[in-house]
């Protein structure tokens, strides 16, 4: 299969990762934190460890995570995102403080099996016009520097993370592809410091594989299914490609729901996951690593209340406050499974504002302010979810707060919700 645009990214998702160490077995899988509502660390730990993931890669270095990872004996790969590229590159003393902190530390007091470093994440990508280009090679340099001064060059690698629009073809194939034009002479550099030995034998890893669930006609339940079942059935048998036949390494994308990302490039980035937000298994999918051949959902999960926020049945559907309150409720909520071919795009009106509401209401942990919406929302303990279809009203998760540091008042948002209460009431 091809490269795809930024557009087209619902069909395929593909990140190179070019790497030093040979060839590993075990499947893997990406761990995302962008979430308003994050399972506790120990909780997705165990999840890991009950669906038989070896791998795991973050895209960044946060202690808690690390400190849950500690004695599970699961290889981790750690991330130094775009924004630190700089501050790495340009200091040698700014990288060996990363690597102490976020590395050797982990290593030496919580034995955490921290086996790779991502210097970045997906640097080149054409979208970013050149923002990373002229760091991302001195961020390699000194990040590889400071392992091996801090003693541990044979025992964690780096690697940069690298969409699949890093190479063009002028035939419509891989066999005829090449580094794009703009970034061809750093990639050679890039590549020749990762391989002294030629480029021949230099192993890819697949950074990120998967399909979304949502958000999109084309993300898919059972399209999703389709797509990783097809892929771990091939990678079990040892099965490559054409070219290199051996047994891959990859990284199943991604191992949850993260409603915090960027739905810019399409509504579907908040839906790639291969468990939902609180850790239930979206479809049969067999790892080949459970005895049931079946995903292991999360267990402990704690809820909220079971309630929700929606329309009031005696609101109009003209109401003058529909439309802003729905706007204010989507753009600091999640709607994305809202739409055209989406699992709740077959709601009628009053249903859509409904969801809409109940996502803020839930985002902001049930508190009472947030279904306020001027005369035309309610709160009520009876489920709202449709009895046909896929459309879910979710209930959140308990907020867990530990590792972030985040504050328990009143979120931001709110504050700013009594202003749009008072100007529009």
């Amino acid at each position: 299969m091809g490269w795809v645009s930024a557009r087209d990214r619902v069909n395929f998702w593909l990140v190179c990762l070019l790497c030093m160490l040979c060839s590993v077995s075990g499947i893997g899988v990406n761990w995302g934190t962008q979430s308003s509502h994050s399972l506790p660390p120990d909780i997705i730990v165990n999840l890991l460890k009950d669906n038989g993931f070896q791998r795991v890669k973050l895209f960044d270095a946060d202690y808690g995570t690390l400190k849950a990872l500690g004695k599970s004996g699961i290889e981790v790969m750690v991330g130094i995102p775009n924004d630190m590229l700089a501050s790495v590159g340009g200091s040698m003393k700014a990288a060996e403080k990363w690597v102490a902190k976020n590395v050797s530390a982990h290593i030496t007091s919580n034995n955490v099996n921290i086996r790779y470093v991502a210097v970045g994440n997906e640097p080149f990508l054409e979208t970013y016009n050149g923002s990373y280009l002229n760091i991302t090679y001195p961020a390699l340099r000194n990040i590889q520097s400071a392992l091996v001064k801090a003693g541990l060059g044979s025992q964690v690698k780096v690697t940069v993370p690298l969409n699949a629009d890093v190479y063009a073809s002028s035939s419509g194939y891989p066999s005829g592809g090449d580094f794009r034009a703009d970034i061809h002479d750093l990639m050679l550099m890039i590549v020749n410091f990762l391989s002294k030995n030629g480029f021949g034998n230099l192993p890819i890893i697949v950074g990120e594989i998967g399909w979304p669930t949502d958000g999109d006609r084309n993300a898919d339940v059972e399209y999703a299914r389709r797509f990783n079942q097809g892929f771990m059935s091939h990678i079990s048998g040892g099965r490559g490609t054409p070219m290199r036949p051996g047994p891959i390494d990859a990284y199943l994308f991604s191992l949850i729901d993260e409603d915090d990302k960027s739905s810019a490039p399409g509504n579907f980035e908040r839906h790639w996951g291969i468990f939902t937000f609180d850790g239930e298994a979206k479809y049969p999918l067999n790892l080949g690593t459970t005895n049931s051949g079946a995903l292991v959902p999360a267990k402990g999960v704690k809820y909220l209340e079971r309630k929700w926020c929606v329309m009031k049945p005696s609101a109009r559907l003209d109401d003058p406050q529909v439309e802003p309150s729905v706007s204010y409720a989507c753009g600091l909520a999640d709607c994305t499974s809202l739409g055209y071919g989406t699992s709740c795009g077959n709601l009628d009106a009053r249903g859509n504002i409904s969801y809409a509401f109940n996502s803020y209401f839930q985002k902001n942990n049930q508190l009472e302010v947030a279904c306020k919406f001027p005369n035309i929302s309610m709160i009520t303990k009876t489920d709202p979810t449709p009895t046909a279809g896929n459309c879910k009203f979710e209930i959140m998760i308990q907020p867990y707060y530990e590792s972030a540091g985040r504050d328990l008042s009143v979120p931001r948002s709110l504050w700013t919700w009594f202003m749009f209460l008072f100007i529009f009431c």
